[in-house]
């Protein structure tokens, strides 16, 4: 017989809410929770406390609510698992509660704001840059400016919030995107302050004054949890759990920029502060990401369906190293390791215990492949060489695409049309790259490698 998850029953005090997180899911739960819970000095009285936001569906803020913000951490290795209650989400709020995250963020205590959304989810126009015509946004400016009803988007949310901040005379504050983005404090800089501009200049000026967006580089495999892990958990702990997460032992946070109202002691939980982030991005977006999106498409196309059956295969493993081979050709900064990085990542996508589904790495090809393969092959053919393994990634993308009727991608309806042209090659991978899209032989070479991916099941 278990017994339900509650504070009272394990002793775990409520930490007060210093940290606003949008986007409660599986990884923000893995990590920066994690995290935060790992970096007290004294756990037995938390200083650092979250109030966690839903994306889309508030089903999950409801199931924390329900158990007091707790969840239990499976920490998943090949010789079995560790469970670990987390107590640092505070409160568990649906996104559509603006005016309590207006209340947080008025409030002088809150520090820092972490967001872990989706790539599409900034809507950002070419070079994530900010782009009032995109119909999110526009959408959103109207809302913003009259009021007719509350905002929608990642960056309205906070927009409202900091705005709240601003009148109340509440200081400055952190903003902490952890998303696989390149500069990701770049792009929610342009994402947010571009919007608060937009809405009323003043907002816009206190933003740039007040706000620092802190780039970081994330990374922690954090599978879809299995349909029977609530019952494992119950099994193993004594404990219902109606939101377990399964995870891997290895975690990385790569941090970059001020905190100019406090922040916890990460680095106690094994955080790594630098000035300048981009070789640690480029490493992990290029040797992690960029084998993940490889494995997803390339994988799938051979009949598999999780990571580790996609490493197992030979074809599918020399495809990945020879495309490690090239990126790393591209990753010259001192103290990145990149052999050790490269054996550390075979030992990870090779967990057997770790179920990283393909399909879900394969959403969004269209958002992932220009940060993952396209740098890749851009650098190797400015070095006078030809960049078959990165543009191996970029056909097995198109090869998975053939003949689709569906796809999950926020460019769904772009890709469905350039997939039925007569020029199909070209016309997907300028949804990529439209400078590649317009040479030749890059078409060319693309074309030629998907037609040898034929699929070996649907």
């Amino acid at each position: 017989m278990s017994t339900p998850l509650n504070r009272a029953a394990l002793g775990l005090p409520i930490p007060p809410v210093r940290l606003v997180h949008l986007g409660l899911g599986a990884f923000f739960r893995a990590h920066q929770a994690w995290y935060t819970q790992h970096a007290e000095t004294d756990p037995a009285d938390p200083q650092w406390g979250y109030a966690a936001f839903t994306g889309r569906s508030p089903v999950m803020a409801e199931l924390l609510a329900a158990q007091d913000g707790l969840y239990t951490l499976v920490e998943r290795a090949g010789d079995g698992d560790r469970h670990e209650v987390i107590g640092a989400i505070a409160e568990a709020r649906a996104a559509e509660d603006v005016d309590r995250l207006r209340e947080l963020l008025a409030a002088p205590g809150t520090a820092a704001v972490t967001i872990t959304v989706t790539e599409a989810a900034y809507h950002l126009g070419a070079g994530l840059a900010f782009d009032p015509s995109v119909p999110a946004v526009a959408a959103e400016l109207e809302r913003l400016r009259t009021g007719a009803g509350a905002p929608a988007t990642m960056a309205g949310r906070l927009v409202a919030g900091l705005d709240a901040r601003r009148r109340a005379g509440a200081g400055p504050i952190a903003v902490v995107p952890c998303d696989n983005l390149p500069a990701n404090g770049t792009a929610a800089r342009h994402a947010v302050q571009g919007l608060a501009a937009a809405v009323d200049p003043r907002l816009g000026r206190w933003v740039e004054e007040h706000v620092s967006f802190v780039s970081t580089s994330i990374d922690r495999i954090t599978p879809r949890a299995e349909d029977e892990l609530a019952e494992t958990v119950a099994r193993e702990t004594g404990r219902t759990d109606r939101a377990p997460v399964v995870t891997e032992p290895f975690s990385s946070w790569v941090l970059s920029g001020e905190f100019p109202a406090g922040r916890p002691a990460w680095e106690r939980a094994g955080a790594v502060f630098v000035d300048d982030i981009e070789p640690f991005e480029n490493r992990k977006l290029w040797l992690l990401n960029g084998a993940h999106s490889l494995l997803a498409y390339a994988g799938q196309l051979r009949g598999h369906s999780t990571v580790a059956e996609a490493l197992a295969d030979p074809d599918c493993r020399d495809a990945v190293e020879a495309f490690w081979d090239e990126a790393c050709a591209h990753l010259t900064a001192p103290g990145l390791a990149l052999l050790d990085y490269r054996e550390a990542l075979l030992e990870r996508f090779a967990n057997p215990r770790i179920a990283h589904h393909l399909a879900q790495i394969a959403v969004d090809g269209s958002v992932k492949l220009p940060m993952r393969a396209v740098p890749v092959l851009t650098a190797e053919r400015a070095a006078g060489r030809d960049g078959r393994a990165a543009a191996r990634m970029i056909a097995a993308w198109v090869a998975f695409l053939d003949g689709r009727t569906q796809v999950q991608d926020t460019a769904a309806e772009q890709i469905l049309a350039a997939d039925a042209g007569p020029d199909r090659v070209r016309a997907l991978l300028g949804l990529l790259d439209r400078e590649l899209a317009g040479q030749d032989d890059v078409v060319d070479l693309i074309t030629r490698l998907a037609a040898g991916l034929a699929p070996t099941t649907r």
